[in-house]
């Protein structure tokens, strides 16, 4: 049986996730799971939530814990997969730090953990981290697959494919729910099964490029109408991704909320209202981990005296990836790959981009979604820019390539000067300290 080993296991909602659809099927039932995380206390709590899916699922996995960076290797070794789910720095302080330092600028964000200055400074705490998993895997696992979760997905994963011999792809929550919720928010649920549908780009702007019936009917022509409309009759939960629909003419995988600053359109001092019309949430990925912290310590008291827990089977792609592997059996995904052999024709073949992919027994395959509709492949290259920037800015230690980086990113250049922009990015790196250590 696989070896399974989770680094961030702390993550306990996410690995309870992951790792009890694990223990949901018979194929990974009796893997070897360890856990690693440098909080023991979060592994402990872990652990415990773990030890009671497995038991409520008969007790069939093997369990253990490994705490702290000198344990990496030992929780590594012999590991057929890996799942990563770390977050450097974590929400106190490094998140509130990517949040209010750029406030005193002026510049406002939603969740600012893809793209931005948040994106980057993100990306730069957790590079390093990563290149040490990198490393221990390629000495004590080297033909593990990594399968990554933690963000900005196109960034590490990119990082990952382009500078380490580690096998990866990255993985997202919106790509197998995306179409769906679409169709159930226009009422056309009735459309839902049997449908067929095409989705590539980035990760958090990939497009529902083509969306059919199961009688090969397009459905485009009735979402634009219903999209345009339900923007027009009043505030919703999506309305951005509704605009984008009606200027674009296409629809976008990720949250209205992350997509709101991932352009220079719609979250802009100058033009306060747009925050109103669109129902932006301001400040709310902060908001959410207080949430999440808070509500976790309730569900833990509740579920810490209760030794067998059920778990209901998720929509996460990984524990399908790692049967499909183990048994050969094809699957597909939509997954984080470099863009070899341009599988997006109009995007840079040094990106990492989002497309199909086919999982079997060799392994993760990407399949060729050809070109992208221009307008959808510039906005596309807005983003890629800020991340093969900062890609470098960490592979070379050099400060002016997170000013490069910050400089270029679409929201933050719409709104601060060349100035201002050095500045924030100064003020940022400083705070970090420790955190970013290389460029203080």
């Amino acid at each position: 049986m696989p070896k399974i080993a989770f680094l961030g296991a702390g993550s306990t909602v996410f690995a309870r996730n992951v790792l009890g659809d694990c223990m949901s099927g018979k194929v990974l039932e009796e893997s070897e799971i360890a856990l690693y995380d440098i909080d023991a206390e979060r592994l402990r709590e872990s652990g415990r939530i773990l030890a009671a899916i497995n038991k409520g699922k008969g007790g069939h996995s093997k369990i253990s814990g490994f705490a702290g960076i000198e344990n990496l290797e030992n929780a590594l070794r012999g590991a057929s997969f890996v799942v990563n789910a770390v977050q450097v720095g974590g929400f106190d302080p490094c998140t509130i730090t990517d949040f209010e330092i750029p406030k005193k600028y002026g510049l406002r964000q939603t969740i600012g953990d893809t793209l931005g200055i948040g994106g980057i400074m993100r990306a730069l705490r957790t590079i390093p981290v990563m290149e040490v998993f990198a490393r221990a895997m390629e000495k004590v696992c080297p033909d593990a697959w990594l399968l990554n979760y933690t963000n900005p997905m196109s960034i590490l994963s990119g990082f990952m494919q382009r500078y380490t011999g580690i096998k990866t792809v990255g993985l997202c929550h919106s790509v197998q729910v995306c179409s769906e919720h679409l169709l159930e928010s226009l009422d056309m649920k009735d459309k839902i099964e049997g449908r067929r549908e095409l989705i590539a780009g980035i990760n958090h702007m990939a497009w529902l490029l083509d969306i059919r019936d199961k009688d090969n009917n397009d459905l485009y022509p009735e979402i634009r109408r219903r999209a345009k409309a339900k923007n027009a009759a009043g505030k919703h939960w999506d309305m951005v991704r509704y605009d984008y629909i009606d200027r674009l003419g296409y629809y976008c995988t990720e949250s209205s909320e992350h997509n709101a600053e991932y352009n220079p359109f719609y979250i802009k001092g100058k033009y306060p209202e747009l925050i109103d019309r669109f129902n932006i949430p301001l400040d709310e990925y902060p908001r959410r981990c207080i949430e999440q912290i808070e509500g976790w310590k309730l569900e833990y008291e509740s579920l810490a005296n209760q030794d067998t827990l059920e778990h209901k089977r998720s929509n996460e792609y990984a524990s399908h990836i790692m049967e499909a592997i183990v048994t050969g059996s094809p699957y597909k995904i939509g997954g984080n790959v470099l863009n070899t052999g341009s599988l997006i024709e109009n995007l840079s073949s040094d990106s990492c981009v989002e497309v199909p992919c086919l999982v079997d027994g060799s392994g993760v395959s990407p399949c060729r979604a050809g070109k992208l509709p221009v307008q959808l492949a510039a906005m596309n290259m807005t983003n890629i820019n800020v991340h093969l920037i900062t890609i470098e800015a960490a592979v070379t230690k050099k400060r002016e390539h997170i000013y490069h980086a910050a400089m270029l990113d679409p929201h933050t250049a719409a709104e601060l000067s060349p100035d201002h922009i050095r500045a924030m990015v100064d003020e940022l790196i400083e705070a970090h300290g420790n955190w970013l250590p290389e460029y203080t």
